[in-house]
């Protein structure tokens, strides 16, 4: 196989993962309107990434294109807008392989309730155990939570801190679940238990 072959089979593969990605999240209710956005990292250290403006639970091949490690549009095509906070989570996990981002009613009534706290805390859940590093439910885990920003250098400058080696998600107030994964299946399930995890916490805490 030609490096160029590698290459298209690379993106290929990524674009399919990302399409079903956008059909399970789409149907879960997390993708209102065109919002969220999901990338996959490419054996060649590009990204594979969402088209701005798109219907996630509606993507097609034309919905993904390619960016550079840095951001930088690989095409004429618009990537979206949150590019930088993909690139942000790329750079600082170079096991993660595909991050998601969505945009659930738990996740935006959660970080607006509770306007006085910069992180989540969840322990004692047996769902922690999606995490990586997790091997029991007898465990504490925080999450971060930061301020909604439209200037995504600034919000990258902010969150890329507090991104610690044992998290895998953070929440941006107001706005959405960011969760990655060292491939799209860990992602999707990483997203998935935490927006289950953020729903008991309402539940307990209202």
């Amino acid at each position: 196989m030609t490096l160029t072959q590698l290459k298209s089979s690379s993106f290929s593969k990524a674009a399919e993962e990302i399409i079903a990605a956008g059909l399970f999240l789409g149907a879960k209710g997390w993708a209102p309107a065109t919002s969220g956005n999901y990338s996959m990292r490419l054996e060649d250290g590009r990204i594979a990434i969402t088209v701005s403006g798109r219907t996630k639970g509606a993507l097609t091949a034309q919905s993904i294109m390619i960016v550079e490690a840095d951001g930088t549009p690989c095409d004429n095509r618009i990537p979206s807008a949150e590019t930088l906070l993909h690139v942000g989570i790329y750079h600082v996990y170079p096991d993660c392989h595909a991050v998601l981002h969505t945009h659930s009613l738990n996740s935006t009534v959660f970080t607006k309730r509770y306007a006085e706290l910069d992180a989540i805390v969840l322990e004692n859940y047996e769902l922690l155990k999606v995490f990586p590093h997790i091997k029991t439910h007898e465990a504490r885990v925080s999450l971060p939570i930061v301020d909604n920003a439209q200037d995504m250098k600034a919000l990258s400058a902010t969150i890329t801190p507090r991104l610690a080696k044992d998290i895998s998600a953070y929440l941006i107030r107001g706005h959405g679940l960011y969760a990655w994964g060292r491939d799209m299946t860990e992602a999707r399930a990483i997203i998935e238990a935490t927006e289950f995890m953020l729903g008991c916490e309402l539940e307990l805490r209202s």
